[in-house]
């Protein structure tokens, strides 16, 4: 299936300032929210209790939140999850009971908001929390070195300069989306970052593919024209991969349930994004880098003489002329 011509050539570099100037633009409105306002942290990564609460009716909200005030958990923090009928109370330190006792506490303090039940309890200690959120970040940091390192020796270091920018160009923007809009960060945002870094490189690593296959066979010295002409080849699969991508996220967010929305959240934000760097910010970084389609091929024809100078030394010795 073809979205678009394999023939046809778009000019996607006359116009990669623009591309990059928005992605500037975002970035920055990202970088705001995340170190302004900055990032609502789960318990999996501060430490504390959550008490998911299940009504009978709907939740009486306001009195449920004057009781929790008059008792000993008078800094909670509540929210509904998923309808009026259920209720999360998030609770900023870790009970020194087991996680019935807890239960059986809240119980205890919300008796007269009505009828209900205690669906979980969860509890996450300080240190753990901070161990946590070390180790994401550890993680994230060493996925990209590792992206760095891996299309440095398979492509050229421009190559992999610009997919490193183009992936911390979707991390940056997917965070802020997700601090913009109050998702809550825990171990499956976490994952789902990772999720969203290894499905752009894997779209940057097919555009580079490309562009490498053009440099060789593009009649052209012109690296904006050979960008071109191997990106515009990729639209059709790029698009149709990323489509298929999206709808089936977009029916985990929106019948998916609570406890996968901010999940599914962001990996809706990443995918976007990571399609539209694969496309524009990768390939206009790199022509930016002053990569030149001469000296490429200039390599690569040495590296062959080389190879065929081995070829014959070897085989002159299997014959026995050496």
């Amino acid at each position: 299936m073809q979205i678009f011509s394999y023939d046809k050539v778009f000019n996607l570099m006359a116009k990669k300032f623009i591309f990059l100037g928005l992605s500037v633009v975002v970035v920055a409105t990202a970088f705001t929210f995340i170190f302004g306002k900055g990032p609502s942290f789960g318990i999996d990564f501060v430490g504390g209790t959550v008490v998911q609460v299940q009504y009978q009716e709907k939740a009486p909200l306001t009195k449920i939140r004057e009781v929790l005030k008059n008792s000993q958990y008078s800094d909670a923090f509540l929210q509904e999850f998923g309808s009026d009928k259920e209720i999360v109370i998030k609770l900023p330190t870790v009970s020194n009971a087991i996680g019935s006792d807890i239960g059986d506490s809240i119980r205890g303090v919300l008796k007269a908001t009505g009828d209900f039940e205690i669906r979980r309890v969860d509890m996450v200690g300080p240190k753990v929390g901070n161990e946590l959120r070390e180790k994401g970040i550890s993680a994230l940091a060493f996925a990209i070195i590792g992206v760095l390192i891996y299309i440095a020796f398979r492509f050229e270091w421009r190559f992999a300069v610009a997919s490193v920018i183009a992936l911390i160009h979707d991390i940056v923007i997917t965070t802020g989306f997700v601090v913009a809009f109050d998702v809550t960060v825990n171990l499956e945002i976490l994952a789902a970052l990772l999720t969203i870094l290894g499905y752009s490189l894997n779209d940057t690593i097919v555009v580079f593919d490309r562009i490498r296959e053009g440099l060789t066979t593009s009649k052209s010295n012109k690296l904006d024209t050979i960008i071109n002409e191997s990106v515009s080849r990729t639209l059709s699969r790029t698009t149709l991969t990323s489509l298929t991508t999206f709808f089936v996220v977009l029916v985990l967010f929106l019948f998916g349930g609570e406890l996968i929305n901010g999940l599914s959240f962001t990996l809706l934000i990443g995918v976007v994004v990571g399609t539209y760097s694969s496309i524009f910010i990768a390939a206009s970084t790199l022509s930016l880098l002053g990569f030149s389609p001469s000296d490429y091929r200039n390599k690569q024809a040495e590296k062959e003489r080389i190879k065929r100078e081995k070829e014959r030394i070897r085989a002159q010795y299997e014959g026995g002329a050496l």
